[in-house]
């Protein structure tokens, strides 16, 4: 069984996808963070995600592997743990930029197609139900008002005493939005044979439940 939740930035992909797949016995995978693993590594060498050339002579260097830790997804990038490095929001901002890269793309799909036939899979990202995962047997489109995204995501850093600021939140997010949505290679889109679930008005376990029943038996 392959699940593909599909949305913009802030939407609670990953809360709601690590929900669905503890509750199934399914494997949890975040695509999100491996592009991030791979913007972390861009961020601290000083890569030019612009620059062809050093974007194809980083890659060369990178190896970024998933692990299953205590049931729990853990992202390793050169053989070190970063699964909470690659959380920060200007790793984030990185993160869409590299993955407008077709090379950085090529690198992280057959990790995450691989994942997925091997295993009962929950999937998210911007372009899982679209490209990666087109023949999942089930695909959503979970997203929310950018208000209630950026509030969301302001209440998150406050409880792990992260500096916050809630208008800077909101620009970064409709910028992402932006920027993933335009994005020449696989744009953030509503794949057509997704269900599109907006959970502005949801709770977890409301969305959570919701995606549950529409599980094919």
């Amino acid at each position: 069984m392959n699940i593909a939740i599909d949305g913009p930035a802030g939407a609670g992909k990953s809360t709601i996808a690590r929900r669905v797949a503890k509750e199934k016995g399914y494997i949890y995978v975040d695509t999100g963070a491996m592009y991030r693993a791979i913007g972390l590594y861009f961020m601290n060498e000083g890569v030019d995600a612009e620059n062809a050339a050093a974007v194809l002579e980083a890659l060369a260097a990178i190896q970024v592997e998933i692990k299953y830790e205590a049931g729990e997804q853990q992202v390793y990038l050169n053989g070190k743990n970063v699964s909470k490095k690659i959380r920060q929001e200007a790793v984030g901002n990185m993160a869409s930029k590299v993955a407008t890269k077709q090379a950085v793309r090529d690198k992280l799909l057959d990790l995450q197609r691989n994942l997925a036939a091997t295993q009962d899979v929950v999937m998210d990202g911007r372009d899982i139900g679209t490209f990666v995962l087109p023949n999942a047997e089930l695909k959503i489109y979970l997203t929310a008002s950018v208000d209630t995204r950026a509030d969301r995501r302001y209440k998150e850093l406050v409880e792990k005493h992260m500096p916050a600021d809630l208008e800077e939140i909101k620009r970064d997010i409709e910028a992402r939005d932006y920027q993933d949505m335009h994005r020449e290679i696989a744009p953030l889109t509503q794949a057509e044979d997704a269900y599109y679930l907006d959970s502005s008005a949801l709770t977890i376990d409301e969305v959570v439940a919701e995606i549950i029943r529409r599980i094919p038996q």
